[in-house]
C-alpha cells in the first residue's frame, strides 16, 4: 500500500509543520550539548523521537518508518562503518609495529611546530584522502596520525573536522558536484565552474582559522608565510582545476600541490620559535626528538617502509574511484576490456541490491513519483575494502604474524562496537527524516526566504549534511528544490545549486556520523559531546561567510557566474 508524503501535516501550516521537523534535530542538539549523553545513547534516543515524530505527527506508516530506519542503518554499516574499522585497523598496525615512531619522526624532520604539522597532516594529507575517498576515511586517518604524533585527542578530531571543510564539496572523485547534475539537469562542468568560485576563498581561509583557533592571532602571524603557502596554492589549484578539468579532480591537486609547496618552503624556511602545546612544554620527561635526531636516526628506506602502509591506502582508494575500475568492482562495467570484465563479474557476486520490503516504490514523494529504496551491499566495491586490502599487504611490510594481525583487528573491533552504533543509529535517523518528509518541510520553509533566498540558500546544505552526514545526499535532497526556488526569486540556478554544496561542506564538522567517526579514530567514543560543542561554533561562523559571499555573487559580484 503506498503512502505520499505530506509536508505540511499539521493544520496545512508549513511554520508550524516546520517546528514539528525541527523537534528530532533540536533533541539532538540537547542530548549532546547540555545534557551530554554518550554518543551512541544520543544516536538510539534520537532516533526513536524521530520515528515517533513520523508516525504521530506526520503520518507516515510506522512499517515504513521502521523500514526506512533499517535501510538507514544497514548504509550506516556499509560503506560508512565499515571504512572506520579499516582505517583505525591499518593505523594499529602500524603503531603495533614500531613503524609509527618513524613515521613520527619523519614528520619531525619536516617540522616539529605542531601548527605546522596541522597543516601537513590535516589539511593537505586530509584533503587528498577526502578526494580520494570521502565517507569519512580523511578525518579517520588524518586524526589517528595527529594523535601519533603528540596532538591531544579531542583536539586533533576537532582539528581535523574544521581542516576538512575544504575539499568536501569535490570529495569521493567529485560525486558531491556529479549527482546534482541528474536531478536538476545542470551540467555537473557548470555547477563545478561555480563552486570553484566560491570554495577557494573559504580553502584559502581555513589553514589560517585552523592555526588562529591552535594558538590565537600572534602566533598565527609567526607562522604566516607557511600559511599563505599552504592555503593560496590549495585555492588556486582549486579554481583551476575546478573551473577548466571539472568536478574530479580538484581535491587531488590541490591537496597534492598543497602538501608538496608547504614541504619544500619548509626545507628552506623555518619560524623564529617552536611552538608546542602547554602540556608538552611541562612534561620534560616527553620531549619530543630534536630535529637533527629525526633526521638523522633513520634512512630513507626506513622512512619509506614505515610511510609505505599510508601510500598503498592511498594507491588502493584512487584506483577504486577511478573510471571505468569504480564501476566494475561494483559490477557495473559495460565495457570489452576482458581483465575489467573479469573484475565485474567479481564485483557483481559481491554487489547486493535488495528492496526494502514494504518501503521500495511504496512512498509518493514530491515529485509526484514513487520513491526507490534498496539495501545496497558493495562487498568489493567499498572504499573499506580497498583500507582493508592496504591492510593486508602492511601485514607482510611489517612483518606482523597472523595472530597479531587478528589481535589487532579483534581490538579495534572492541574499540569501535559503540561508534558503530552511534552512526548506524544517526543514519537511520537521517533516512526516517527523509523519508517521512521532514527535510523537505524545513528545506521549503528556507526556500519561502524571497529576496533573502541568495543568503540562505547554503542554509539549506548545511542543514542537509548535518542530517545526512553527506554533501552528495545533500545536494540530492535539496538541489531540484534549490533550483526552482533560485528561478522563483530571479536568481541564477547554478549559484543557488553551487551555494548547495559550499554550504554544506561547513555543516560536515557538525554532522553526526562525522562527529562519531572522529572519535572513533581517536579512542573518544563516548565524548562525542564535547567534539560538537568545540566544532559547533566553527561551523556556524563558516557557514555565515558562505551565506555572504553567495549573496555578493547574486548581486555586486554576479561577474563572477559562469
Amino acid at each position: 500500500m503506498t503512502w505520499t508524503q505530506n509536508f505540511t501535516p499539521i493544520t496545512d501550516n508549513l511554520v508550524l509543520s516546520s517546528l514539528a521537523a525541527l523537534i528530532p534535530i533540536l533533541y539532538f542538539f540537547w542530548a549532546l550539548t547540555i545534557k551530554r549523553m554518550k554518543g551512541y545513547i544520543a544516536g538510539i534516543t534520537t532516533l526513536l523521537v524521530a520515528l515517533a515524530v513520523a508516525v504521530l505527527i506526520y503520518e507516515m506508516p510506522a512499517g515504513k518508518a521502521v523500514m526506512s530506519a533499517s535501510q538507514g542503518a544497514v548504509y550506516g554499516l556499509l560503506p560508512i562503518g565499515w571504512i572506520i574499522i579499516t582505517s583505525v585497523f591499518l593505523y594499529k598496525m602500524t603503531v603495533k609495529s614500531g613503524q609509527f615512531n618513524i613515521i613520527r619522526s619523519s614528520v619531525l624532520s619536516l617540522t616539529e611546530d605542531r601548527r605546522l604539522q596541522a597543516l601537513l597532516v590535516a589539511f593537505s594529507f586530509g584533503a587528498f584522502l577526502e578526494g580520494a575517498a570521502g565517507f569519512g576515511a580523511p578525518v579517520a586517518i588524518s586524526a589517528a596520525l595527529l594523535v601519533g604524533l603528540g596532538f591531544n585527542p579531542l583536539y586533533a578530531a576537532g582539528i581535523c573536522l574544521i581542516a576538512n571543510t575544504a575539499p568536501v564539496a569535490f570529495g569521493a572523485v567529485g560525486i558531491p558536484i556529479i549527482a546534482m547534475e541528474g536531478p536538476t539537469g545542470i551540467a555537473a562542468m557548470e555547477i563545478s565552474k561555480m563552486v570553484g568560485r566560491q570554495l577557494p576563498f573559504l580553502s584559502a581561509f581555513i589553514p589560517l582559522y585552523l592555526i588562529l583557533i591552535m594558538t590565537g592571532w600572534k602566533r598565527s602571524l609567526e607562522v604566516l608565510p607557511a600559511i599563505l603557502v599552504s592555503g593560496f596554492s590549495f585555492a588556486i589549484t582549486q579554481y583551476l582545476s575546478s573551473n577548466f578539468l571539472g568536478p574530479e579532480l580538484p581535491d587531488i591537486l590541490s591537496a597534492l600541490v598543497s602538501l608538496f609547496a608547504l614541504a619544500i618552503f619548509l626545507k628552506f624556511w623555518k619560524p623564529k620559535t617552536i611552538f608546542r602545546f602547554a602540556s608538552e612544554e611541562t612534561a620534560a620527561a616527553v620531549e619530543p626528538l630534536s630535529t637533527v635526531e629525526a633526521e638523522t636516526k633513520y634512512t630513507k628506506w626506513q622512512i619509506f617502509h614505515a610511510w609505505s602502509p599510508f601510500l598503498l591506502l592511498t594507491l588502493f582508494i584512487t584506483i577504486w574511484g577511478m573510471n571505468p575500475i569504480k564501476p566494475a568492482l561494483s559490477g557495473h562495467y559495460e565495457g570489452n576490456n576482458v581483465l575489467l570484465g573479469g573484475i565485474n563479474e567479481i564485483g557483481k557476486l559481491l554487489t547486493f541490491q535488495i528492496e526494502v520490503p514494504g518501503l521500495h516504490n511504496e512512498i509518493i514523494g514530491s515529485n509526484g513519483l514513487p520513491i526507490a529504496a534498496f539495501y545496497k551491499i558493495e562487498l568489493l566495491g567499498a572504499a573499506g575494502t580497498a583500507i582493508l586490502l592496504a591492510a593486508i599487504v602492511t601485514k607482510f611490510i611489517a612483518h606482523m604474524s597472523a595472530k597479531d594481525l587478528y589481535s589487532t583487528f579483534v581490538e579495534a573491533m572492541k574499540e569501535l562496537a559503540k561508534p558503530i552504533l552511534m552512526i548506524s543509529t544517526v543514519v537511520a535517523f537521517a533516512y526516517v527524516t527523509n523519508a517521512s518528509g521532514m527535510s523537505t518541510t524545513l528545506g521549503m520553509t528556507l526556500a519561502k526566504s524571497g529576496d533573502l533566498f541568495p543568503f540562505f540558500a547554503p542554509v539549506l546544505g548545511w542543514l542537509g549534511v548535518f542530517i545526512t552526514g553527506s554533501d552528495t545526499s545533500a545536494n540530492l535532497l535539496f538541489g531540484s528544490l534549490q533550483k526552482v526556488t533560485a528561478l522563483k526569486v530571479g536568481m541564477e540556478p547554478v549559484l543557488a545549486l553551487a551555494a548547495n554544496s559550499s554550504g554544506g561542506v561547513t555543516g560536515k564538522m557538525i554532522s553526526p556520523q562525522s562527529i562519531a567517526i572522529a572519535c572513533a579514530a581517536v579512542g573518544l567514543a563516548g565524548r562525542e559531546s564535547e567534539l560538537l560543542r568545540f566544532t559547533l561554533k566553527h561551523s556556524i561562523f563558516l557557514l555565515l561567510l558562505v551565506c555572504v559571499i553567495t549573496f555578493l555573487q547574486n548581486g555586486v559580484l554576479s561577474w563572477m557566474i559562469p
